[in-house]
């Protein structure tokens, strides 16, 4: 394990190329984890309501629910539900073999398994190109996977779990706090780390509360909230202005393209979460640089 160790240290291409395809494998699963999470979340809810309504309130008992969590049952088939096997599960390759098509009845395989797939992947070998050997590699790799089950989470349903959000706040403080010393202003420090976190999701909340006072209507959830300060946990309150200026300005544009180009309803709500993970990801990045170089036009020169 040590000689390992070594040679990924040694070998800036092989540590890139290590990380690329452990990124493709955890891509995979994180496809489980944004299509199981959410199930399982509403199964809990469903018990919940059973706890307080009684059985009688559900037409479908959840105690005839079977069991569902992200590791049973094996994956299967959406159309037919034959279990996959471990060869046609293999991240991206197996789907480009199967010409996106299910082994056993033939019906398409949606794209957006391999996308996610890829994207990790790929995510994650910019992370390990950008920071290099060491444990802020490892760390800035592990947000980048939780931003991107929470982006596509909150494409799908609208939704920024607690189980990811929550986790993922207390990883950035703990991580500030017991951290190495910085590589690249990651970690940040405890100071920075705190006042982001509190000022993230009070941000944001003020923000919610001041639409809704105004107009009647919920502008977001409390779920923006969560992860607004979990980015600022990790990254500190420097980078809050930055992420929510971009994450705001993709949202718009985003926004107006699909109202002009798909004629999108006005009225239905588009997700920020995922402006959010992007933007956070970007500052991960980028963001010291130019944050430094934006300050930087204010200092005097002797």
């Amino acid at each position: 394990m040590q000689s390992v160790i070594q040679l990924l240290a040694a070998s800036p291409g092989l540590f890139i190329g290590t990380w690329l395809v452990l990124g493709l494998v955890v891509g995979s699963f994180l496809n489980v984890v944004i299509y199981r999470l959410p199930v399982m979340l509403d199964r809990q809810w469903r018990e919940q309501c059973v706890q307080v309504a009684g059985e009688a309130a559900l037409s479908t008992p959840v105690s005839a629910s079977p069991r569902f969590n992200l590791i049973v049952p094996r994956s299967a088939c959406p159309h037919c539900r034959v279990p996959i096997s471990a060869l046609q599960n293999i991240p991206l390759l197996s789907w480009l073999a199967l010409r996106g098509r299910c082994a056993n009845c033939g019906a398409p395989i949606s794209p957006r398994y391999p996308l996610v797939e890829a994207l990790t992947g790929v995510l994650t070998a910019a992370v390990a190109w950008k920071f290099g050997f060491g444990w802020p590699a490892g760390a800035a790799i592990v947000l980048t996977w939780f931003l991107v089950a929470l982006a596509f989470i909150d494409i799908d349903h609208q939704l920024l779990p607690d189980t990811l959000t929550l986790p993922l706040l207390w990883l950035g403080l703990a991580f500030a706090l017991w951290g190495p010393p910085p590589v690249d202003a990651l970690p940040v420090d405890v100071r920075s780390s705190l006042i982001g976190a509190i000022a993230g999701y009070v941000s944001l909340w003020s923000v919610y509360h001041l639409f809704r006072l105004i107009t009647g209507k919920d502008g977001m959830g409390y779920g923006d909230f969560k992860l607004f300060a979990a980015l600022g946990a990790w990254l500190g309150w420097q980078m809050l202005l930055p992420v929510i200026l971009v994450g705001a300005a993709a949202g718009a544009v985003v926004g107006l393209l699909m109202i002009a180009v798909r004629r999108h309803d006005r009225s239905m709500p588009i997700p920020f979460g995922p402006f959010l993970a992007a933007a956070g990801w970007l500052m991960l990045m980028f963001g010291r640089p130019l944050v430094g170089t934006y300050f930087g036009l204010f200092t005097p020169h002797p």
